[in-house]
């Protein structure tokens, strides 16, 4: 059994930052990558970016990108998202996924190829 904890949400005002960790425990498996998604209020899930664990490439959607920034910490098992010029628009609950090995292929912006999901964190941007 495999776990996922996400943490650190919270309200933060319009062009400030935050941090959301994300912590994977239990059966050891092997990873490909770590996700993050966001879902809004009355708006389907999306993609927000993702990591993959071995060499630590990132992927970030068109939105996000330049604002936001995902590292790893391979000991801790941990994965971070660092919000910075956080706008109203970002406000959602917010999703730790964990892919594992996938053949033919793995795609980090498919959320139907992420195994395991942590519970969400919620992040409200105050205008």
């Amino acid at each position: 059994q495999v776990h996922v904890v996400e943490s650190g949400g919270g309200l933060v005002q319009t062009g400030g930052s935050l941090r959301l960790s994300c912590a994977a425990s239990g059966r050891t498996i092997n990873w490909y990558a770590m996700g993050w998604f966001r879902q809004a209020p009355g708006k389907e899930r999306e993609f927000v970016g993702a990591i993959t664990w071995n060499s630590g490439s990132t992927s970030y959607a068109d939105s996000v990108k330049g604002r936001f920034t995902i590292s790893r910490d391979n000991a801790k098992d941990t994965m971070y998202l660092d919000m910075n010029n956080v706008k109203p628009e970002d406000t959602a609950v917010y999703y730790c996924a964990l892919q594992g090995l996938m053949f033919p292929a793995n795609d980090v912006h498919n959320e139907n190829k992420y195994a395991f999901w942590g519970q969400g964190t919620q992040v409200i941007v105050s205008s």
